[in-house]
């Protein structure tokens, strides 16, 4: 099969109608390598990148209250900053560029989605997407 590892997605395929910020960017902890009272952060397996996490609800209205909540990895060797917070608004919108998605069986034995990116930004205006948005 052609398809190996992540597959490469655009922001307006994961998020159409887009997402918002609804947690801290967080380091994503290494369960093997840490131990008791000594954290190590996890690090990507194909690209040695730190990640980190955020989580985000999904503005889709057709989703139910438990799907609207996801998290999304960010594969950086610094904490992101997350896009200021706009006025009037009670989560801050935020887009992402260079997304990839894994699917794997969760612990329900349910066909779940972990989705990575590279860069956290402020949502552009509309119609002004670029090449860069892609993997």
């Amino acid at each position: 099969m052609a398809l190996q590892g992540p597959i490469p997605v655009t922001f307006d395929m994961v998020f159409p109608h887009g997402c918002y910020i609804v947690g801290e960017v967080e380091p994503v902890k290494d369960f093997d390598a840490s131990t008791n009272g000594r954290f190590v952060q996890s690090r990507d397996k194909q690209s040695g990148e730190l990640v980190w996490q955020v989580s985000v609800m999904d503005a889709d209205p057709s989703l139910k209250a438990a799907q609207k909540t996801v998290s999304v990895k960010i594969l950086n060797p610094v904490q992101p900053v997350p896009p200021a917070p706009m006025a009037g608004l009670p989560f801050t919108p935020v887009e992402f560029d260079h997304m990839t998605v894994t699917p794997y069986v969760n612990q329900a034995g349910r066909l779940a989605y972990s989705i990575k990116v590279r860069e956290m930004r402020a949502p552009r205006p509309a119609g002004k997407a670029t090449a860069k948005d892609a993997a």
